[in-house]
């Protein structure tokens, strides 16, 4: 017999156990006189080629599904990591800040009290004189001499006690004992921490995955592949290890001279010079509080002085300066190119082309929703980055907007040119150097947050090479890279 319910065959005994319940029983001699074995057989055969289809595709699904995970697992780590970055690097920034505070508080205290310190020991010496003086008076035979002089003393005495008498009321012989009152947000932002269980919820969303039983047997067209930019073939390789500068201020440009050394810019500081293997050579001897530099010429560079309003050019072989550039608002960003400078200035983020002689050749009003701290101008393009709305930008020498460049940038800073024209970019959030094609369209990370490198600010490319440095935002050291192409 033969149960077609469960594609059996069977004996009277199983019929009554087992299959009671089952229509449709027939002998197994009809049945296989009935079927058509070789139709039969194909039937089973595509069965099974279908459920091997099936868990093929299981298995190369599953085997994704673990290579994204792995991904996942990493980015989770990376995230998690990011956060406690973020937060680091803020309390970093208030801890120096207020350090600074502290200092600049100290200082003007103890110039106080040395101050009145030496003054003090100043009028006691005298004093002292005075009453040695007093004795030789008192020593004279005529009377008339002794009172004269001792009534002259007596005089210079006053004058000692009325200085005593302001000094007893004057805050400045008061005991200053220099304290920190505490935010009181921190009180909360430090109970709520501690109230602070986790950062977030790690969690498996799981999602429907169609498994076809059938494939097509046309293979699916190709499509054809377009020409790589270069970008595609670039390496950047960290060539040395950290190079410790230690600075312990915050760095807001570097550049490349012709001559293979560097300038470092001090925020609001000094303006450094550096060998070609980055080490410290000497500090310009130009005053005030520079941010932005450029390189005009041969030993020629101009320097943007924000608070000062003002870009000085400066001869670095006899120490002079040259040209003194005043402007209406405060400029930061600076670039040099075809004998003109452009630069970034503040209110309506406006950037600026001018000669060397300080007269306007071009002004355009540019979206940017931070300081113009970082811009390159070349070959009649300034390209800019915008920190807070994390987007780099490149304009003409008209002005117009030829590209803009957002995707998943995080902090963009300090920026330069390799030879082809792409835009190599530090982004500060991301610890990450991307590089962007000339025209906008396509990106790599050369340098990624697993490389080691953290806090990246500014960035330069040697002149007519591919190899450059790259400074942390707290100027604690450099690293020198080497730019490849495939």
């Amino acid at each position: 017999m033969y149960c077609p319910a469960h594609l059996i065959p069977c004996c009277d005994k199983c019929i009554s156990a087992r299959h009671s319940k089952c229509t449709g029983i027939q002998k197994l001699d009809i049945v296989v006189e009935k079927t058509k074995i070789l139709k039969f057989k194909e039937s089973v055969e595509r069965d099974i080629n279908s459920i091997i289809l099936v868990f093929d595709e299981t298995i190369n699904n599953k085997s994704k599904n673990i290579k994204t995970g792995e991904k996942q697992n990493k980015r989770i780590k990376k995230s998690i990591k990011k956060i406690r970055k973020k937060i680091n690097r803020h309390l970093d920034h208030l801890e120096i800040q207020l350090c600074q505070k502290t200092d600049h508080i100290w200082i003007q205290e103890r110039s106080t009290a040395t101050h009145l310190i030496s003054e003090i020991e100043d009028k006691e010496k005298n004093l002292k004189e005075l009453k040695e003086h007093l004795q030789t008076v008192t020593a004279q035979t005529s009377k008339l001499q002794t009172f004269l002089g001792v009534h002259q003393i007596e005089q210079q005495v006053h004058q000692y006690q009325q200085y005593v008498d302001g000094l007893e009321n004057n805050d400045i012989t008061k005991e200053c004992n220099i304290m920190m009152k505490q935010n009181e947000e921190m009180e909360k932002i430090l109970s709520n921490i501690e109230s602070l269980e986790s950062l977030g919820e790690i969690a498996v969303v799981q999602s429907d995955k169609t498994v076809n039983r059938e494939k097509s047997v046309y293979k699916k067209a190709q499509v054809k592949s377009h020409g790589q930019s270069n970008i595609n073939n670039a390496t950047m390789n960290i060539e040395t290890e950290k190079i410790e500068i230690n600075m312990k201020k915050y760095i807001t440009d570097i550049i490349c001279l012709r001559d293979g050394r560097c300038i470092l810019v001090e925020q609001y500081g000094k303006v450094n010079i550096l060998d070609s293997d980055g080490k410290l050579q000497k500090q310009l001897p130009v005053s005030g509080k520079a941010w932005s530099a450029t390189e005009i010429k041969q030993d020629t560079i101009a320097i943007t002085y924000p608070r000062e309003q003002s870009i000085k050019i400066f001869n670095m072989g006899d120490g002079n300066i040259t040209k003194f550039i005043t402007f209406d608002k405060q400029c930061w960003g600076l670039s040099f190119s075809n004998n003109s400078l452009a630069v970034g200035l503040s209110t309506a983020n406006e950037i600026r082309i001018i000669d060397l002689e300080g007269r306007t050749l071009k002004s355009t009003e540019v979206p940017c929703e931070s300081t113009l701290d970082h811009l390159v101008y070349k070959n009649d393009r300034v390209v800019y980055s915008d920190y807070n709305g994390n987007a780099v930008y490149c304009i003409d020498g008209s002005g117009k907007q030829i590209w803009q460049y957002t995707q998943g940038l995080e902090g963009p800073k300090g920026l330069c040119t390799d030879s082809h024209g792409n835009v190599i970019v530090a982004e500060c959030k991301a610890d990450r150097i991307i590089l962007i094609s000339k025209d906008g369209q396509e990106s790599k990370v050369l340098i990624s947050e697993e490389d080691g490198q953290e806090y990246l600010r500014c960035i330069c490319v040697k002149h007519d090479e591919s190899s450059g440095f790259i400074c942390d935002d707290y100027g604690k050291y450099l690293a020198r890279f080497k730019l490849c192409y495939g």
